[in-house]
């Protein structure tokens, strides 16, 4: 069996069987690819067959590329589910799962990087116990952190919303509306979701539903995203609420008006929003701290 076959197969049974969104299919792939690459595999028992060493090594490969420590938890996720598809395959067992992903030193709260929030989505989708459930999970924390919502907003929108367009109307704190620009990977998580939940979804009643069908509770969404991020080795301060901290962090970052960032988030004064400025300017000096060659002195 060649290494096109064996990705195929693999491919397929993420699309097809787990019904995993293009960006895990494609970085799950991505994963075993390079997997493949080094160790060369006749068929599934080869991939099957390998342990901890080889994961291990395989991580340490792609750390020298540079990759960060949540894109290596993501890394090592991708490559126990390729294992564990394999031993499925042909009945082998195996001790790959004790493994463990790599830890983020502990440091001042900062909000996450644009990779860390996706992985994050990402990988609550893939932790949930159903793919709707997955499905939904992930859409919320995207709406979190694409456009800036908070938890509780996002859990108010109504089937009435649906399809969401390019902007959206959310009442926040105190009952003030304020327009939302959506973009499409958020619309299209958003329509993922509710094309594949079993609830109807009532255009008077809650867009995310809970596993019983119920309204889906901000703390059902924080034990998810609890999970997820001791997978990735993210700090604790990467909750559901920072992904809208870091939406605002990363919009001011790349050039962003304070008043624009201020009707973007609700805020109702402007001193909310300047916090932002403290944010980003601490992380400019982390980074001038960690570059400037004085400093490596």
């Amino acid at each position: 069996m060649s290494t096109a076959d064996l990705l195929e197969e693999w491919r397929a049974y993420l699309e097809t069987g787990r019904r995993r969104s293009p960006h895990t299919v494609r970085a799950y792939c991505g994963a075993a690819r390079r997997l493949f690459a080094v160790h060369d595999p006749q068929g599934w028992h080869d991939i099957a067959a390998l342990g901890t060493a080889e994961l291990r090594a395989q991580l340490a490969r792609r750390r020298a590329e540079g990759l960060s420590n949540a894109s290596a938890a993501r890394e090592l996720s991708a490559l126990k589910a390729l294992l564990g598809f394999a031993r499925d395959r042909t009945g082998r067992d195996g001790e790959a799962s004790r493994l463990r992903g790599p830890r983020l030193k502990k440091g001042l709260p900062r909000p996450v990087t644009p990779d860390d929030a996706r992985s994050l989505a990402e990988e609550v989708a893939e932790q949930a116990s159903e793919e709707w459930i997955g499905a939904r999970d992930r859409a919320v924390l995207l709406l979190l952190y694409g456009c800036g919502l908070r938890i509780a907003e996002a859990l108010s929108l109504t089937g009435g919303d649906l399809p969401l367009g390019e902007r959206i109307t959310v009442t926040g704190k105190g009952g003030k509306q304020r327009v939302v620009p959506i973009i499409p990977l958020v619309r299209e998580a958003v329509a993922d979701y509710a094309a594949h939940c079993p609830w109807p979804i009532e255009r008077d009643g809650p867009l995310f539903c809970g596993a019983k069908g119920g309204p889906l509770s901000q703390g059902m969404v924080q034990k998810a995203t609890a999970r997820a991020r001791a997978a990735l080795g993210l700090p604790a301060t990467a909750t559901p609420h920072a992904l809208r901290h870091s939406f605002a962090t990363h919009l001011l970052g790349a050039g962003a008006d304070l008043r624009s960032l201020q009707e973007l988030l609700g805020h109702a004064s402007l001193g909310s929003t300047q916090i932002y400025t403290k944010v980003d300017a601490a992380a400019l000096l982390e980074t001038y701290r960690t570059a400037h060659p004085r400093e490596q002195d």
